[in-house]
């Protein structure tokens, strides 16, 4: 078992926190997590991933071990990061796996450095944005949650806002939402009405595969085809039954989604020769 290891590194101005989870793998994957997941959060998922791939889960800022504070929490903000950690760390095209916010966020990091990554993994981005529907999940549900935990709670109290997730998930979850600053998930939030990701697609050409969660309203059908419209080499895979938070809903589906994106990313190669 690889044991997961913490380290701090200096990118695009500020102090950025990540997990490895040290694989065989020759390429390394950046995963970005969603609005309200510190990275260790994501032990259970990377710990799985890293049988194929150097795992490098990121606090991304103003939450976790990250830096966080007076800071610019803008969804431009958090793709420089992403581009910048790249550099820093000196990773040789990895596949940035992001979810939900962080999906938003690696569309537009390729967007801004399109030959920096080997692919994208983007489950479940939220498509909401100008013109388009609201984001499903109330601001409520998100304040109520982190001001819950700023004063202390247990995962019986992570119930009300997480009822579907295991006591060991709601565990963690109790422990360290309170890490995650209130401005930032408000700046976020409010991101996914007003930053345009679908004007970034076309301009993708990188390998990519979207993840979508089968039984949560986040994408639905007609959000896929105007996806593919937008990015016609996009790889599609829906994991039937799952929620939002796909690997906490069911690990297995989101493993075997994830599966294969080396094979798919070799293919993609060929067919640009």
């Amino acid at each position: 078992m690889v044991v997961p290891i913490g380290y701090n590194v200096h990118a695009n101005g500020i102090r950025h926190h990540l997990v490895r989870h040290a694989g065989p793998g020759r390429r390394q994957m950046l995963l970005v997590p969603g609005i309200t997941s510190p990275a260790v959060t994501w032990d259970f998922v990377a710990s799985r991933l890293a049988q194929e791939y150097d795992v490098h889960v990121l606090d991304v800022r103003g939450r976790g071990l990250s830096q966080a504070g007076d800071l610019d929490y803008s969804l431009d903000a958090m793709a420089d990061d992403v581009v910048d950690l790249v550099s820093t760390l000196g990773f040789d095209r990895p596949v940035v796996l992001g979810h939900s916010m962080g999906a938003r966020t690696a569309i537009r990091a390729a967007r801004k450095a399109p030959k920096a990554f080997g692919g994208l993994i983007l489950a479940d981005p939220p498509v909401s944005g100008p013109g388009r529907r609201a984001y499903p999940s109330a601001w409520a549900w998100y304040e109520d949650s982190i001001l819950l935990a700023r004063r202390g709670c247990s995962a019986d109290d992570m119930k009300a806002f997480c009822p579907t997730w295991t006591d060991e998930q709601r565990s963690i979850r109790a422990e360290w939402l309170h890490t995650c600053e209130l401005q930032a998930i408000r700046v976020a939030y409010d991101g996914f009405h007003t930053d345009d990701v679908h004007a970034d697609l076309p301009h993708l050409h990188t390998p990519m595969r979207l993840i979508v969660a089968g039984a949560s309203p986040v994408i639905g059908a007609e959000d896929v085809a105007e996806i593919r419209l937008l990015a016609p080499a996009m790889d599609v895979v829906t994991v039937e039954g799952a929620g939002h938070m796909i690997p906490w809903d069911d690990l297995g589906g989101f493993l075997e989604a994830v599966a294969g994106f080396e094979e798919h990313i070799k293919e993609a190669a060929h067919g640009s020769r």
